[in-house]
């Protein structure tokens, strides 16, 4: 899979862009907010139609302007061209000048793994930020998971909903609370399962990745839920046992919306043990299992994207990574200076140059 071409309208810092990429790879150089993250920014939000700084939608249009739109042109086995525009009024998506009704039905089509210096986070973020990244991931490979995901999430607002009314009217019924109870365990045992399995298919690569780029052995991911291992009546059993906490705080306290996964070093917990270096690398390590899981569980190749990289680890160990990625890759590299990335890698590479908001392409032979 390849972006051959990339057009922005009012994206960002852009009122327009159109440039031509390499099936390989791509280096986009300039100094700090010179617009060069927003360029691959504008490749993620073509795929997942939303960016993953977690801004609103509106910020992405250019200032001044009421709607902004990206087009890109890609190449798999077939040429496709998609299209998103954002405005006030919402979000339009389409394929091949057709309008997709659902955004679920659209998400999954442009397969991307992205590396930002703000996922070396994760780690050490919330359950929620860990949640955020796998929901992505698996997104993008399942497309019964988004389904069930959004499916969740209504019925988790409509429970939510449901308790806050039986806290203040006595009277109601609590018949529907256990309707409501019994489609969330239906689903959420559906998202635990796929999540389980996505988790044991990035184990069968993540250790060896991490021990050729660093020698070491024992790196280990674990899925941590609540429905793990659990049959629909012991899960029933556990929503009655919470039933009293759920009334007084007015929302569901059990539930594979506080899913964790947990990383883990030669058995001891990253979070808590590991050096910001061994948690960075871990997570670089995971995007690189999830590329392993496109190509030899899917036969897809995504889009690489490493913004930024040199800003987090060290240019021996990125050029290391790079040379270890599979050569059958599109990779986009942001980066403030090329002295950073070794000669070879360099070697037919497109270079796209920021200057003054202009973008001036150069080839490496």
């Amino acid at each position: 899979m390849k972006i051959t071409n990339l057009k922005l309208y009012n994206f960002r810092n852009y009122e327009f862009l159109n440039i031509d990429f390499s099936n390989k790879q791509n280096i986009i150089i300039g100094p700090n907010g010179s617009g060069k993250t927003n360029i691959v920014e504008a490749i993620y939000v073509l795929a997942m139609t939303k960016s993953y700084r977690g801004t609103l939608d509106k910020v992405l249009i250019r200032n001044n302007e009421s709607i902004m739109s990206i087009e890109g042109v890609i190449k798999d086995k077939v040429t496709h061209k998609y299209k998103i525009n954002i405005s006030e009024n919402g979000k339009i998506v389409k394929i091949n000048n057709n309008k997709i009704s659902k955004l679920s039905d659209y998400i999954s089509k442009i397969n991307v793994v992205m590396f930002t210096p703000e996922d070396v986070n994760i780690i050490k973020d919330s359950p929620k930020s860990r949640r955020k990244m796998l929901n992505i991931e698996i997104s993008q490979l399942n497309t019964e998971y988004l389904h069930l995901l959004n499916e969740y999430n209504q019925v988790l607002k409509q429970r939510n909903a449901f308790l806050k009314l039986m806290y203040v009217n006595n009277l109601a019924s609590p018949d529907y609370l256990w309707i409501l109870t019994d489609k969330l365990i239906n689903l959420g045992l559906k998202i635990s399962n796929i999540r389980r399995d996505y988790i044991n298919d990035i184990n069968k690569y993540y250790d060896d990745i991490n021990y050729k780029i660093t020698r070491k052995k024992g790196l280990k991911v674990l899925y941590v839920s609540s429905f793990k291992n659990k049959t629909q009546e012991e899960l029933k059993e556990k929503y009655k046992a919470s039933l009293e906490k759920d009334l007084a705080i007015g929302k569901t306290s059990f539930g594979v919306h506080h899913d964790d996964l947990l990383f883990s070093l030669e058995g001891k917990s990253l979070k808590d043990y590991g050096s910001e270096g061994e948690q960075k690398n871990a997570i670089v390590c995971f995007k690189l299992a999830e590329i392993e899981i496109f190509i030899k569980d899917k036969g897809i190749y995504p889009i690489l994207i490493l913004d930024d990289l040199f800003s987090e680890l060290d240019a021996k160990k990125i050029n290391n990574i790079l040379k270890k990625v599979n050569k059958n890759l599109q990779i986009f590299i942001t980066t403030t200076d090329l002295k950073n990335i070794n000669t070879k890698i360099l070697t037919n590479c497109s270079v796209y140059e920021l200057k003054n908001k202009k973008v001036v392409k150069r080839v490496y032979e």
